[in-house]
């Protein structure tokens, strides 16, 4: 005898094998494409004006942001542990954001840099409260990077 439920029955497990398998199929591709892309493409994040940090620091605290602009006031330090470290302002044109980072940094007092890190609106230090400061995890020289990719 002929059922047309059981008819019906045996094509949507057909077509969801099919779509499982593409699906499977996609999740693979992509995690193909993943490894294959830097990590630099991976994380990069987009360019956010230093006015535009200062106008709404809530909405980037403990994000990670990327901005860029001219070196001033740049300090080299050592950490509690005996670590090198550093510090600077960085100025655009109509704001400023402190910059605080471990390790050498090889940027000098008025290079243009672009720096990613992650923001704070504020941060207690001992007695004393900072705001408005990136903790950074690269600080590269607009003058060293490759000529064609800086506009």
């Amino acid at each position: 005898m002929y059922n047309p439920t059981m008819r019906r029955h045996t094509t949507n497990r057909h077509s969801l094998r099919l779509t499982t398998t593409k699906m499977v199929f996609l999740l693979g591709i992509l995690t193909v494409l993943a490894w294959a892309l830097p990590i630099s493409l991976l994380s990069a994040t987009a360019l956010v004006e230093v006015t535009e940090l200062l106008a709404h620091p809530e909405h980037y605290d403990h994000q990670v942001v990327t901005v860029s602009g001219r070196v001033t006031s740049f300090q080299l330090a050592t950490n509690r542990d005996g670590h090198p470290a550093f510090g600077f302002l960085l100025q655009d044109t109509a704001g400023t954001v402190k910059v605080v980072g471990l390790g050498k940094s090889d940027v000098r007092e008025g290079d243009y840099v672009v720096v990613e890190g992650i923001f704070s609106r504020l941060r207690q230090a001992g007695r004393a409260i900072v705001y408005n400061e990136i903790k950074a995890t690269s600080v590269q020289s607009m003058a060293r990077m490759n000529p064609d990719l800086v506009g």
